[in-house]
């Protein structure tokens, strides 16, 4: 199943691009008004679910006793470059492989090697295994910055998405920050599942108001500002993240 990703996500992933060594839970957590906690769950649910897919340190190879890294663009058959890439990243001094979506330069191999006879040796290598290199170039040096769009912003509509997690066998707990727009808002539990707003099969589980915490049962009026823990034994529908956020999941949420 895929994994939505929301407002609270997006800035875990722009601070672990920007420095994962430096960057901490707590630190997040200020930012987007949530506990550690739920940064470091949602952090393991990203890390389950191959979005995060690991942390690299950046090395500065010149530095290392005079090596240098050089780039090879290259071509593969497009039915064989899958298979070509993994074997070219088993090459020794064979760094990381790139595969692009095109039919002619689809695979950018990086290398680092000890001198020029290194660099050829590798050269070699990847041209024995049939993969046809287009170009070779000496990296002199790579300014990496985090995804902008993921990143802090004043005219970024705030997800009103608390925290998010899967459960077993495809159901979900969401806890929402209750909008004033949402549909929900000023309606019993008892009249929003009249209503059709919430289905027969999705529970309000927990309702914060303030530093009160509520037993929700069928006379429970949702009201703005609530933390509403919900419920579903499947993936929350766009139209059911809505009834309770007003809209704003549908554009923060991505299935």
């Amino acid at each position: 199943m895929s994994h939505r990703i929301d407002e609270i996500d997006r800035l875990i992933l722009y601070h672990l691009s920007a420095d994962a060594r430096n960057t901490t839970a707590p630190r997040i957590a200020e930012e987007v008004d949530v506990t550690p906690a739920t940064i470091r769950n949602r952090i393991r649910q990203l890390e389950e679910s191959g979005i995060i897919q690991g942390y690299h340190a950046v090395i500065d190879y010149e530095a290392t006793n005079g090596k240098f890294t050089t780039e090879f663009t290259c071509t593969a058959p497009v039915s064989e470059r899958s298979r070509l890439a993994d074997e070219a990243l088993a090459t020794p001094g064979v760094i990381n492989v790139r595969e692009l979506l095109a039919g002619q330069e689809n695979l950018v191999v990086t290398a680092v090697g000890t001198d020029t006879d290194d660099i050829n040796r590798i050269a070699h290598d990847l041209s024995t295994l049939g993969i046809v290199i287009e170009r070779e170039d000496i990296l002199l040096n790579e300014r990496p910055r985090p995804y902008e769009a993921f990143g802090p912003g004043q005219d970024r509509t705030r997800s009103a998405v608390r925290d998010f997690q899967h459960v077993a066998g495809g159901a979900e707990v969401v806890e929402f920050t209750i909008a004033e727009s949402a549909a929900i808002t000023g309606r019993t539990l008892a009249a929003a599942t009249e209503d059709g707003i919430i289905p027969d099969d999705v529970l309000v589980v927990s309702i914060e108001r303030g530093d009160e915490r509520l037993t929700p049962d069928g006379d429970t009026r949702i009201e703005a500002g609530d933390v509403v823990s919900v419920f579903s034994p499947e993936a929350m529908s766009e139209r059911l993240l809505s009834a309770f956020d007003g809209g704003e999941a549908g554009t923060d949420r991505q299935v």
